[in-house]
């Protein structure tokens, strides 16, 4: 076994305190929230650094390891970038529109169900509309539209069967048998 020369090179495989320094000691028993390493005669914590040593040139002072935001921001987060360019992280604006009008929708729902009903929808909406300033002015369009061309088709096959009646009731007396 050899042990090392007094006063020579010292082993690089153990901590060297630099300029004399001693570590300070471990307190178990520091509150919550307090550094166990704080020296417990100054009352002072201590800076962070492990065994009361300062940070080598360049590295952060406050305690913070390196690379980490100094603005209280989690590793990965947007930061404020270079000065005057503002935050190039941003989520872009979503603008909320105003929200559609009910009868607007029922306007179309009802023009293939019941089309007269469709077409009162459809004017109440449009009134509506211009009252509240709601969206779906588009929906109420094709609900009128499209309720009135149901009805006009609906007509014209009432009309259709009642001239088919009329037509067949007459040719039917006017031959005998």
């Amino acid at each position: 076994m050899t042990y090392p020369p007094p006063g020579g090179t010292p082993d690089p495989y153990q901590p060297q305190q630099p300029y004399g320094q001693q570590p300070p000691s471990y307190d178990p028993t520091a509150p919550y929230g307090q550094d166990p390493y704080a020296s417990p005669s100054s009352g002072a914590p201590s800076s962070g650094q492990p065994y009361g040593q300062q940070p080598p040139y360049g590295a952060p002072s406050s305690g913070q390891p390196y690379g980490a935001p100094s603005s209280g921001q989690p590793y990965g987060a947007p930061s404020s970038g270079p000065a005057g360019y503002g935050q190039p992280y941003q989520q872009p604006y979503q603008p909320v529109g105003a929200p559609t009008n009910t009868m607007a929708i029922l306007s179309l729902v009802f023009a293939f169900v019941f089309p007269i009903a469709g077409i009162i929808m459809g004017h109440v909406a449009k009134k509506q509309m211009r009252t509240t300033g709601e969206s779906g002015d588009g929906l109420a369009t094709a609900g009128l539209w499209l309720s009135y061309i149901f009805t006009g088709l609906g007509v014209l096959v009432c009309i259709g069967y009642v001239i088919l009646g009329v037509v067949a009731f007459n040719t039917s007396g006017s031959t005998s048998y």
